[in-house]
């Protein structure tokens, strides 16, 4: 089936204008969520609303939801009787994952008027009747088969950093995963829709770009228009030459589609920054086995040692699953261990939990959940050891910061090139801004403190 991709500058108005109404978002799960709602407020803003806060009083509320969340249903039901308390009669949408795998549960929440599956998500706006309730909530999904469009989308919350979205969907057959069935086939856009997104973004004034998707590293085209496939390699090669973006973030990539090329450019780049978060879920080859993983650990701690003899500092992130049907108390110290012995800086440390429509569900034996709490505690531990020790690593070295815009207590935050979190005190002419620093000690709150920050030393962008 063709791939149908379109640029967000070029979705079509929708016939539906607001006349001064107003919409408030609420996205869960990922920053693939993240960048889609923003694109869904740029539709919503050029038809007229007005964009508020999810706990004021909206003429409607749009709902990005997520199927990683352990308990969808209630999550759900929880966010939009909040909304409808603020707003009776406010106009309900639900889209997202958990729109596409279960429309008719959604249908049963109290208060829902609209719920769009994968393949319409971007096209709410001409399904709203006008933004009149429904008696009974209208379902606009399709068979995940049929889901062939790829909507180019990023996020620009706030002038720090955007989330650009490069790819959606997933061919891997995981065995404990719903996302194949919520987001469908893997599919991309095209690099030079791409590239103009970025310079888009770059026009606006940000300055950090994390590249996001459901597999980003299966970046692969088959496009008539570009006389064959285009690779995630040729990607970033582009996205290096764009004028005005300082940073560029690889959000999460597999082992086995982390390349020897890609790592090397990154390690000459002077964009590309030296942050690398590879998923694991396990460092037993008996449940990589179990799980449909496409690698065994050998070729995990392969990539690690690669990365790290090319790019001393970088910054190494780790999604590992504990309690996974079948994962005995050795499996799991084989995990325990693998870790261990890996020159890694932190842990996403996930407990498993049942999917329905997912080849896990048959496996034997179940684990109890408070063993898997238990070893998602014991990894969490690790995790913090592991960060600590890659911060104790980075203090005395000079590293370029890029500061948030929140006063936390008086104090700002960043993040290095390498994913530091660091902290100074509040000055407002730091906002947005990329600086030098010297990095000092850990504080009790475990980030690190600018030993030295000279503000002549900030790097300016037009």
């Amino acid at each position: 089936m063709p791939v149908i991709s379109i640029s967000p500058f070029r979705l079509s108005l929708p016939s539906f204008m607001a006349n001064g109404k107003t919409v408030a978002f609420h996205t869960l799960g990922c920053k693939l969520n993240f960048a889609e709602t923003s694109t869904l407020a740029r539709q919503f803003a050029q038809s007229g609303f007005s964009k508020i806060d999810f706990s004021e009083a909206a003429d409607v509320f749009v709902i990005n939801t997520c199927s990683v969340t352990e308990d969808s249903n209630r999550e759900c039901r929880r966010i939009v009787r909040n909304a409808l308390r603020n707003s009776p009669e406010a106009f309900v949408i639900v889209t997202g994952c958990y729109a596409q795998l279960k429309p008719e549960e959604i249908a049963n929440i109290k208060g829902v008027d609209l719920i769009v599956g994968a393949n319409e998500k971007f096209n709410l706006l001409n399904f709203m009747n006008g933004g009149k309730k429904n008696e009974k909530a209208e379902i606009h999904s399709c068979e995940i088969e049929d889901v062939n469009t790829f909507i180019g989308s990023y996020s620009t919350s706030d002038r720090t950093r955007a989330f650009l979205k490069v790819q959606d969907g997933c061919d891997y057959t995981c065995s404990y995963c719903t996302i194949p069935f919520a987001r469908g086939a893997s599919r991309s856009d095209s690099i030079s829709n791409i590239v103009n997104s970025a310079e888009q973004i770059a026009a606006q004034g940000i300055k950090e770009i994390v590249l996001t998707g459901v597999n980003i590293g299966d970046f692969n085209n088959n496009r008539p228009d570009d006389n064959g496939k285009e690779t995630f390699f040729e990607l970033i090669q582009a996205l290096d030459a764009v004028q005005g973006i300082s940073r560029f973030r690889i959000s999460s990539i597999e082992p086995n589609l982390l390349t020897d090329e890609i790592i090397k450019f990154v390690a000459r780049s002077e964009k590309f920054v030296p942050h690398f978060h590879i998923p694991l879920q396990s460092g037993s080859n008996k449940i990589l086995g179990l799980m449909r993983r496409r690698y065994k650990r050998e070729l995990y701690a392969e990539r690690i040692e690669k990365i790290k003899s090319l790019i001393p500092h970088c910054c190494i992130g780790v999604d590992v699953i504990v309690g996974f049907p079948g994962e005995t108390e050795d499996d799991f110290m084989d995990t325990y261990h693998f870790i261990d012995s890996l020159d890694i800086s932190y842990l996403h440390v996930f407990t498993y939990s049942e999917r329905e429509n997912t080849e896990a569900l048959k496996f034997k034996p179940v684990i109890p959940v408070e063993e898997r709490r238990k070893r998602n505690k014991i990894l969490r531990n690790l995790s913090n050891a592991k960060q600590m020790k890659f911060y104790s690593d980075n203090a005395g070295t000079s590293r370029k910061v890029l500061f948030e815009y929140e006063n936390k207590d008086g104090f700002l935050h960043g993040f290095t090139e390498n994913y530091v979190k660091v902290k100074t005190e509040f000055d407002p002419e730091l906002i947005h801004q990329l600086c030098d620093a010297a990095l000092g000690k850990i504080d009790s709150d475990g980030d690190v403190l600018i030993e030295k920050l000279n503000p002549s030393f900030a790097i300016q962008h037009s």
